[in-house]
């Protein structure tokens, strides 16, 4: 049979029909999936071999149900997902679709807690111990203590320099633990970083760190040190909201692995830091998180889901902060608020207890104020746990040996020359920006790095952002099916919630096949990683940060300048489960500068 035309006499009517039925089909588009699959609650070998048996007569036969889903519909269906079937096609699928919706009725029915992961698993490499050693090994450069007259001197200090001061019983837990906490109190609210204080924990876990550490048991370079999390790690009997209406009173019974791990490197929880509503922005319900360099302005603010732990850890509110990223959440907030901000490898630090947004997609990582600062904290993290199966079995040695020259170091020479690349930061000339990168470049390359131009694998990378917006559709549905999601302070276009109604429209076949085209990017990034140990790239609005959240691979950004008043940042990305080689060459460049010693002037409050 020849495919249908729209202008054939039988292609006119099918038209007719079809501008009529295109309400109703736009309303029952959700429940079919938009059609795209076919499976039946049939066995399926009874549907791949035998055809449907025709029933006995009955002597009451009761009248056939009309379908809820009619020819006409399937054919709008069809224009959706690029693909157009025979009258006969049609006919022959149709009681298969509709049996269909029963099965999505039944499944939407299921308890499915929100913590439950697809059961399928991304892994972007097998963690190949060979690569990089089978031992963890850790150790910290040489420590140039602060000199201090009063705690409060000690806001802006790294963990490194905290650390050994703690160690060598110069300063209590409790104490810092304290100035902290005032901190919060303080800045806090005018930088609308904080949602929950943890005030009681906070105090208890640093009197007993002091007692530990009085008595000889000194876990490591965490040991006492106040941080912040992220409001999506569960901690037990405090809330974590989300930054989400409809989960501002929300108290779990139990610690995300992120949590425990931290407790037991005898780390000090002092707040719970926002986030933007279900990991989307700066804002939250209580108001768009600011940026402690410009704390006027409400509509950057801190940029990124993970705005509150990049705010908090440039005011000195915090020792260190953990947060997560999908599509930029660490390293944009982190660049924009002058912090060093790691993500992790996909697969490096367990998620279980942390909000799924992206099952493919989410990464846990530290926001800090130094480069060992952050090596320090995935030290403490990564790992298998038993919960998370993404989590691969592949070691860290750390260690700050930062001779450049022996990295093969390629940089994104059109971006930093001003094109390829999106800057997300108001007001910042180009030239100026041009300028600032040139310098940064040079003093790379004074500290031994050969940089070589290389450019980014030519794919249609931009095509596959829908996998992230399939996932966190189907992580958010019941609240978009009830209602709750319209409770979300952000209700614009480029908001969750539009973002959830739209992607019920993405068919499971084209999901499935972007997740096999991704898998093609990713061999195209293992050839260009297996060329070079690190790469260079302006940060946040480098499109390497697409490219490298889609492959799983791991990345670093410091401060490397000012424009405008307003921090400037550049980023290293290095191979799959390799955040060692791209983590010593940002320390050979924070060595070489002073950007990361300067801090907001804090003179809001």
């Amino acid at each position: 049979m020849k495919p249908k035309g729209e202008n054939t006499p039988a292609g006119k009517q099918r038209k007719s029909k079809t501008s009529k039925s295109r309400r109703s089909f736009v309303k029952l588009l959700p429940a079919l999936g938009a059609v795209g699959l076919v499976a039946s609650r049939l066995p399926m070998a009874t549907l791949a071999q035998t055809p449907t048996p025709t029933p006995l007569p009955s002597p009451l036969p009761s009248p056939t149900p009309a379908p809820r889903i009619t020819k006409d519909m399937l054919h709008v269906a069809e224009k959706l997902m690029g693909i157009e079937f025979t009258d006969a096609q049609e006919a022959m699928a149709l009681a298969g679709v509709n049996r269909n919706l029963d099965a999505y009725e039944t499944v939407r029915k299921i308890d499915v807690p929100l913590d439950t992961e697809p059961a399928f698993a991304f892994h972007p490499a097998h963690a190949r111990k060979e690569l990089y050693g089978n031992k963890n090994k850790f150790r910290f450069g040489k420590v140039e203590l602060p000199q201090f007259k009063s705690i409060d001197d000690l806001a802006f200090a790294t963990v490194p320099q905290l650390a050994e001061l703690i160690r060598t019983k110069k300063i209590t837990s409790t104490d810092l633990t304290k100035m902290y906490l005032g901190r919060l109190k303080r800045f806090g609210p005018k930088l609308l970083c904080v949602v929950t204080l943890t005030e009681d924990l906070a105090l208890k876990q640093a009197a007993a760190a002091d007692d530990e550490i009085k008595r000889g048991k000194y876990r490591g370079p965490l040991h006492g040190i106040p941080w912040g999390a992220k409001d999506l790690f569960a901690t037990k009997g405090i809330k974590t909201t989300w930054g989400a209406e409809p989960y501002r009173d929300q108290v779990t019974d139990y610690d995300s692995t992120v949590v425990e791990r931290l407790n037991e490197a005898g780390a000090v929880l002092v707040a719970k830091l926002s986030m933007g509503a279900l990991a989307q922005g700066p804002r939250w319900f209580g108001g768009v998180t600011r940026n402690p360099w410009a704390p006027e302005d409400t509509q950057t603010g801190s940029s990124g889901s993970s705005a509150g732990p990049a705010s908090a850890t440039a005011a000195g509110l915090v020792g260190f902060s953990i947060g997560t990223e999908t599509l930029g959440s660490i390293i944009s907030p982190s660049s924009v608020c002058g912090c060093a901000g790691l993500r992790p490898t996909y697969g490096r630090v367990s998620r279980y207890g942390a909000m799924g947004l992206s099952w493919t997609m989410d990464k846990i990582g530290p926001i800090c104020r130094g480069v060992e600062d952050c090596a320090t904290a995935l030290n403490a993290l990564y790992g298998p746990d038993g919960k998370d199966v993404t989590v691969g079995d592949a070691p860290f040695n750390w260690n700050p040996d930062t001779n450049l020259s022996t990295l093969r170091i390629g940089y994104l020479k059109s971006e930093f020359e001003g094109t390829g690349f999106t800057n997300i930061q108001p007001g910042q000339p180009q030239e100026q920006r041009r300028a600032a990168y040139k310098v940064a470049l040079d003093v790379l390359e004074k500290a031994g790095a050969k940089l070589v131009p290389i450019e980014m694998p030519k794919f249609q990378t931009a095509s596959l952002r829908f996998i992230l917006t399939a996932e966190a559709a189907a992580a958010f549905d019941d609240i978009t099916r009830d209602g709750r999601v319209n409770q979300l302070s952000g209700q614009s276009p480029g908001d969750w919630p539009n973002t959830f109604r739209t992607s019920r429209f993405i068919p499971a076949v084209e999901y499935l096949r972007a997740q096999r085209a991704r898998t093609l990017l990713i061999h195209e990034m293992e050839k260009l990683m297996s060329q070079w140990d690190v790469f260079v790239s302006p940060a946040p609005g480098s499109s390497s940060l697409l490219v490298s959240n889609l492959t799983g691979n791991p990345a670093i950004c410091v401060p490397c300048g000012f424009v405008t008043d307003r921090p400037l940042a550049i980023m290293f990305t290095g191979g799959v489960y390799d955040e060692v080689a791209p983590l010593r060459v940002a320390l050979a460049f924070e060595r070489a500068t002073s950007w990361h010693t300067m801090h907001p002037k804090m003179d809001f409050a």
